[in-house]
């Protein structure tokens, strides 16, 4: 059936999947951005783009590690979000959240972990997808973590997933209706996210030492204890990292 769907965040790494997977299935797709007129942080435009909406899938994201500025960017987001979609009659909120983010509620988890909370208490008919950092999560990481002209890569245990088998499975449940907490995605098998970015480094050309980093605090802790790693119950992806970056063929700098 055909649905009008609304993606917040729908410009981002998951959000333009998402986007191509429901029009790809005949579903009409509205984006809610600031470059479309929307503002989900101040609520402007958002009771007109949700007219006649009967799901909003929320992707939104922020680049932090502050705990403080992740919990007021995503408590204040689902607010208006929620707020609004119940005056419109929106039957629908679907939200992506992180796989273990209530086992190291720290850093930019915590805000994701007010998200959920808001979600569950709130007046909309909801839906969580947990899922594992997606094989981007290397790339993002070589271009941000340095330290002057040395790349850096964290030590983590990780299950990475493709951003567009996530989008895949956000649409499966925004086609299902409401379900609560689903079951976690996650990739076929587990990775090293040294070894990711390392191999990721070699596809750009770099060729320089990429020494491994351990992050400080609890945050850090769970990374490389396997804490934030999908339990057995979890959905498994299919793409592995190895076969996303050769996919991605020559990468430029």
């Amino acid at each position: 059936m055909n649905m009008n769907i609304a993606v917040a965040g729908g410009t981002g790494a998951v959000g333009r999947h998402v986007v191509d997977v429901a029009r790809e299935r005949g579903h009409d797709v509205r984006i809610l951005s600031r470059a479309k007129g929307v503002d989900v942080l101040t609520g402007g435009g958002l009771d007109r783009a949700l007219a006649d909406v009967q799901s909003v899938v929320d992707t939104t994201n922020l680049s932090t590690t502050s705990r403080d500025a992740s919990v007021a960017f995503f408590e204040r987001a689902t607010r208006m979000l929620l707020d609004a979609e119940q005056r419109a009659g929106v039957g629908h909120h679907l939200v992506l959240s992180i796989v273990g983010v209530d086992r190291a509620p720290d850093g930019y988890y915590a805000g994701k972990v007010a998200q959920e909370a808001l979600v569950e208490t709130g007046a909309v008919p909801w839906t969580i997808q947990r899922a594992t950092q997606f094989h981007d999560f290397a790339a993002q990481l070589y271009v941000r973590a340095k330290l002057g002209p040395v790349h850096l890569a964290p030590r983590m245990r990780t299950q990475p997933v493709a951003a567009r088998e996530v989008a895949e499975r956000l649409i499966d449940s925004v086609e299902a209706g409401p379900a609560g907490r689903v079951p976690d995605l996650a990739g076929p098998r587990e990775e090293s996210l040294v070894e990711m970015i390392r191999a990721y480094a070699v596809a750009t050309g770099h060729r320089g030492w990429i020494p491994a980093i351990s992050l400080p605090g609890a945050l850090g802790r769970a990374q490389r204890d396997g804490s934030l790693l999908a339990t057995p119950d979890a959905v498994l992806g299919r793409q592995t990292f190895a076969e996303w970056l050769s996919a991605l063929g020559p990468v430029r700098r």
